[in-house]
């Protein structure tokens, strides 16, 4: 059976907003909670396929993807989890986002079984922005950066207790950093699970903390992190670096990097989506006697031939000269405007051999079939 559209499972259109994607999921994970519907293994089906969908279309990165290449681009590792995650999984991954909708912490429903499970700390995303030449998009590059975040405390190693072992098992929720309440209503007895007050979730309390990091089990440091850009990428382009975000406090999950792509500007050369352009200026001779000229690129430089009788405005395209795809399909073109120089000043020798060449027919303007429009020409570019 072929897989739904990501966007029909969450009935969001394509140009849905971050917050409108997750406003729909909340709705479809609510409606088909497991604990909402026991017993129903359609409703647990739906309720992880709108986890995978969810998981998509939160991640920038993964929904430019699947935008362009559907459920193809999410092969390879490149995202959606086809239903392999467990339940645990998805609450630990997207559990924030329900809020006290289950009791904060997935309570049951019509005599359900919670699930007890301690509450994990997430470090915060951490986002940084690096600038690339064309150079280096052209060929993907490897970088290190230097990254100010919370690392995990060297004294107690991210468990915020002196030593590494001042805590005891919470006596509130007997280390399940939940607390079960069970209510009587004319449906039957309904259960709610709610975070523990005394914990907050984590099964555990601290009797001594770390006087390095105060008990959080993270510390102010620096990282420097080795990341690598695919070829191709432009600017405003996001990738994530998962888990060299901020570390998470006493043991949690660290959050992600986030590198925000910059081009630099090239001196010569202007980018225009996989495509280079570049004018090249020709003196009159050269355009009515034909001339080699050389032209810039990515990697150096190339020569092209001027026919004789060129004009200006002609386009001349150099195949595989542009920057790749980000996926690695295909390679865009170096795309070269002549331009014909008019000199703006003349000496007295010149504008009379100048006169003299107006006086032949072969100078005067007589535009054929083959010699296209300014407008022609922009045509058969955009097509």
């Amino acid at each position: 059976m072929s897989k739904r559209d990501y966007y029909e499972i969450l009935d969001v259109p394509q140009s849905a907003s971050e917050q409108e994607i997750k406003k729909a999921y909340r709705k479809m994970a609510l409606k088909f909670h497991p604990d909402k519907n026991p017993d129903d293994p359609d409703s647990e089906s739906r309720f992880k396929e709108a986890a995978e969908a969810y998981e998509v279309l939160s991640n920038p990165e993964k929904k430019g993807r699947y935008d362009q290449f559907g459920h193809a681009g999410m092969k390879n590792g490149h995202g959606g989890f086809g239903g392999g995650m467990s339940m645990d999984d998805i609450f630990s991954q997207f559990g924030d986002i329900f809020g006290g909708a289950f009791g904060g912490a997935f309570g049951g429903f019509g005599g359900g079984r919670p699930h007890t499970r301690r509450r994990v700390n997430r470090g915060s995303n951490i986002r940084v922005k690096v600038a690339l030449n064309l150079q280096e998009i052209s060929n993907g590059v490897e970088k290190k950066i230097k990254v100010n975040k919370y690392i995990i405390c060297n004294a107690c190693h991210g468990s915020g207790a002196k030593q590494g072992s001042s805590y005891n098992t919470c006596n509130t929720c007997h280390g399940s950093g939940q607390v079960v309440q069970v209510t009587n209503t004319f449906l039957g007895q309904m259960q709610t699970a709610s975070t523990c007050p005394t914990c907050h979730g984590e099964g555990k309390t601290i009797t001594e903390k770390c006087a390095e990091c105060a008990g959080q089990g993270v510390m102010r440091g620096e990282d420097i992190i080795t990341i690598k850009i695919p070829a191709g990428v432009e600017e405003g382009m996001q990738l994530s670096v998962t888990g060299k975000g901020n570390a998470g406090a006493r043991g949690g999950i660290p959050g992600d990097l986030l590198i925000l792509i910059g081009e630099k500007e090239h001196p010569e050369l202007f980018r225009d989506g996989r495509n280079l352009m570049y004018d090249k200026y020709i003196s009159i001779t050269d355009a009515a006697l034909g001339s080699t000229v050389e032209v810039p690129t990515i990697d150096g430089k190339a020569r092209i031939k001027i026919h004789p009788g060129t004009q200006g405005g002609k386009v001349m395209r150099l195949k595989g000269k542009g920057l790749p795809e980000v996926n690695g399909y295909g390679r865009g073109d170096l795309l070269v405007t002549i331009n014909v120089w008019t000199p703006k000043e003349l000496t007295k020798e010149e504008k009379g051999i100048l006169e003299k060449l107006g006086q032949s027919e072969n100078f005067k303007p007589n535009p054929g079939s083959k010699d296209k429009s300014f407008f022609d020409r922009m045509k058969e570019y955009f097509q």
